[in-house]
């Protein structure tokens, strides 16, 4: 089909600059799996402020700079205000739910939450004396270490979730609580295998494999 042609030419004229990609891995050969934000910003020395990636079989575009990040996340949020298709969690969910949901159906399910939230108290003043309520508590954690060196980031990661688990069910965990250390450890370690470059692209051959054998 000619249109099909031609508009397969037009993308691969119009899309980013990138590195080439090798089959099956794409780009994955040149990260540093350990620390992938140190190739992006060596990569966006070479292609500039917006270029692409591939990832196994997938094409990222990347976007890098503060004022580059501004003009998309800023000046034109409505056109970047998807989220991205994740095979494993579209084939779990169906796209549908509050937290996996993309398209269309997530901007129903945005109007919906943020709906909700109000009825429980965002944007009037329970949520601000629940945020000043946590923060002493914060406080208290912070000056109890007497000037001495420690992670802030799981101590904050605590008092944002303790934030939302009272708006939600009307009370808080104590920080050294074992299941809500425990709830937060999970969390977070999820956050950081999704974002791996190396994991990204093994789900999405798991996946690939999955439907051929079916």
């Amino acid at each position: 089909n000619s249109n099909l042609c031609a508009l397969i030419t037009w993308l691969l004229i119009n899309f980013p600059p990138g590195p080439r990609a090798l089959p099956i891995i794409g780009n994955l050969h040149l990260f540093d799996l350990k620390r992938p934000y140190r190739t992006y910003l060596q990569l966006s020395k070479v292609y500039g402020p917006v270029f692409s990636v591939q990832m196994g079989q997938r094409k990222i575009v990347v976007i890098s700079g503060y004022k580059t990040v501004k003009e998309a996340l800023v000046n034109h949020a409505d056109a970047f205000a998807e989220r991205p298709k994740v095979p494993i969690f579209e084939d779990l969910t169906k796209g549908n739910g509050v937290v996996f949901a993309r398209g269309e159906n997530w901007k129903v399910m945005r109007r919906f939450t943020l709906t909700t939230l109000r009825d429980f108290g965002m944007g009037k003043r329970a949520i601000e004396d629940r945020i000043v309520e946590e923060y002493g508590y914060l406080a208290d954690i912070i000056g109890s270490q007497e000037g001495k060196p420690f992670d802030l980031s799981k101590i904050i990661n605590a008092a944002v979730a303790n934030i939302i688990v009272s708006i939600l069910l009307g009370n808080r965990f104590d920080y050294k609580d074992s299941r809500f250390v425990r709830l937060i450890q999970l969390t977070n370690e999820n956050m950081r295998l999704a974002g791996k470059p190396l994991v990204m692209v093994m789900i999405h051959i798991f996946m690939l494999l999955f439907h051929w054998m079916l």
